[in-house]
């Protein structure tokens, strides 16, 4: 089976590697020259743990191709995955412009029967705007190619994300026709092994079932993040909290860990998106209104805390700040909590020295010289002021509290994600501050 991927992003790289991997034949297309240049000699654009090596085997195996030629790779192929980018608009919409690109090219050189699968994460509606494109290009030739569209949405946990593929809790696919709908039962059988279902249905459920369980969840997270805020105010710690309602089968433990709020590529994006949708039809999602709400001023908790210990003095105060990216085992920096807390307090006259283990370069590439760069977690201490966590690398997790108290000027801890133990930290003579405990 012989299949193309349109776009190498987080989404399209592992799609297609994963595929790969169970013998597909696959051309990952992008238009940018110099990634698909580094992608044939072994170098990624993004950081995920065991794809470089999965890569690295299924290009030796001649299974899996990296060009910016779309036209070449639909020989023979048959089915098409669009995973190109869908930014949001400054009114919080989803712009479909590469989408669309995408479908027109696929419109202008198709020459056979085909799906177009939507793999991006695209409003509901979109998928018709996929085919009226195709049959524009189709109409303009002259030519009438029978063709599906298809929506696939993904549910890949950066940092997780070759696992979360290989073995699903459910694969979703819309689609209009029985046989758009064999040709992707085929195509993920090796996937649904383990039992895990092939959950088929309308295009537009498709649709709205990424937007859905991605706002599901960061609700739950801005929900804990109020919780958090209360227990602070009325003497109750989260963490107990958590525990006592994460217990309930009907609620469960996931994503119930206060914090400095959600980010990356998924949550905020979709939440806006799925918001605006509702909107343009009329409709007030009043609830995800006020999860972003909540999420947006929980990204400054951390840093109103400091700014109270300090009684607003932060001018050449230095602070040691572990981890930048929105979730460990990943270097995306968007949306991440991190870059809030850096503006608020550089723009105070704060010093910040900061390291994470993979995400420092795309930081350096997002903001510069803004803070200074440790070459490890230790050397990010001397003579701070205080230790800011953010992001909550497993390396992060055990602290040396005797070597910490010699590097830093003050022992001063703020846990921006409530990994330290506060009665531990109060033993070893630190001063602590985590998100809704005592």
């Amino acid at each position: 089976m012989k299949i193309t991927i349109v776009g190498t992003g987080y989404v399209g790289l592992v799609t297609g590697t994963c595929f790969a991997e169970t013998g597909v034949t696959v051309h990952c297309v992008d238009i940018d020259t110099k990634k698909i240049e580094n992608l044939n000699k072994g170098i990624l654009p993004i950081y995920e743990p065991g794809l470089d090596t999965m890569i690295e085997r299924n290009v030796q195996q001649k299974r899996l191709f990296f060009t910016t030629n779309l036209s070449e790779t639909l020989a023979d192929c048959e089915v098409i995955f669009s995973a190109v980018g869908t930014p949001p608009d400054e009114d919080g919409s989803a712009d479909l412009k590469y989408v669309l690109d995408v479908a027109r090219e696929v419109g202008r050189n198709m020459n056979h029967y085909m799906v177009i699968v939507t793999k991006s994460t695209v409003p509901i509606g979109t998928a018709e705007k996929v085919k009226k494109a195709i049959l524009d290009e189709q109409a303009k030739r002259g030519v009438s190619i029978p063709f599906d569209v298809a929506s696939n949405p993904e549910f890949l946990k950066e940092g997780d994300a070759i696992d979360d593929f290989l073995r699903p809790d459910r694969i979703v696919i819309g689609t209009e026709s029985e046989q758009a709908q064999n040709i992707m039962k085929r195509l993920y059988k090796p996937f649904v092994l383990n039992g895990h279902p092939i959950i088929f249905m309308d295009i537009p459920s498709a649709e709205l079932t990424k937007y859905a369980a991605n706002s599901m969840l960061a609700t739950k997270i801005s929900f804990m993040n109020d919780i958090a805020n209360l227990c602070e105010i009325v003497g109750a710690d989260v963490t107990n909290v958590r525990k006592g309602i994460g217990s309930d089968s009907r609620i469960g433990d996931k994503f119930l860990y206060a914090g400095i709020g959600y980010g990356g590529s998924c949550f905020p994006k979709d939440v806006k998106a799925l918001i605006k949708t509702a909107d343009q039809n009329n409709y007030s999602l009043k609830i995800l209104k006020a999860v972003e709400e909540v999420n947006e001023g929980q990204k400054s908790v951390i840093y109103t805390k400091i700014y109270q210990y300090f009684k607003g003095d932060l001018k050449n105060k230095k602070f040691a700040l572990w981890g930048l990216s929105f979730k460990p085992n990943t270097d995306d920096m968007r949306e991440a909590p991190a870059l809030v807390l850096i503006d608020k307090l550089t723009e105070k006259g704060a010093q910040i020295v900061a390291y994470d283990p993979v995400a420092m370069p795309e930081t350096q590439r997002k903001i510069g010289e803004k803070i200074q760069y440790a070459s490890d977690k230790t050397a990010a201490l001397n003579d701070a002021d205080a230790l800011i966590l953010a992001t909550e690398w497993n390396e992060f997790r055990v602290l040396d509290f005797e070597l910490l108290g010699k590097l830093m000027k003050n022992k001063l801890v703020f846990d921006g994600r409530n990994i330290y133990d506060a009665n531990e930290m109060a033993e070893n003579g630190f001063t602590y501050y985590g998100i809704g405990r005592k």
